[in-house]
């Protein structure tokens, strides 16, 4: 996949975003699985996590503290983050992006063999 026919890319240049800062936007998720379900995008495309090492150490470490920035930003005390990689774990989407949850309490709710299945279904 190339920026130029990604989902997210356009996501991202649409700025349609719930929050955006230094290389990084937050977008709600279409088909939420949770009371909140964010995602997580970094502006620069990678297809998945499989492909970190291409973000410097400092960029890494900034996209954390963005997603962390953010479930602060959404009053979130407890919440979930989760990265899908590759097909059968469920990622139909080829841009990096991380889901976060929470809300009402999770507990046992959603576990990453659900989450996988619902990305599959959108």
């Amino acid at each position: 996949m190339t920026p130029d026919d990604c989902l997210f890319c356009e996501l991202v240049r649409s700025g349609s975003s719930i929050r955006q800062a230094d290389g990084f936007v937050a977008v709600e998720d279409i088909n939420p699985k949770a009371e909140v379900h964010v995602l997580i995008v970094p502006e620069r495309h990678i297809d998945t996590f499989r492909q970190i090492g291409e973000f410097p150490p400092d960029e890494a470490l900034r996209m954390l503290e963005f997603i962390a920035d953010t479930a602060r930003a959404l009053r979130l005390e407890d919440y979930r983050v989760l990265c899908t990689v590759g097909p059968s774990a469920g990622q139909t989407v080829f841009h990096l992006h991380w889901h976060l949850l929470g809300g009402r309490d999770l507990g046992g709710h959603l576990p990453a063999l659900a989450l996988a299945e619902a990305e599959r279904e959108d």
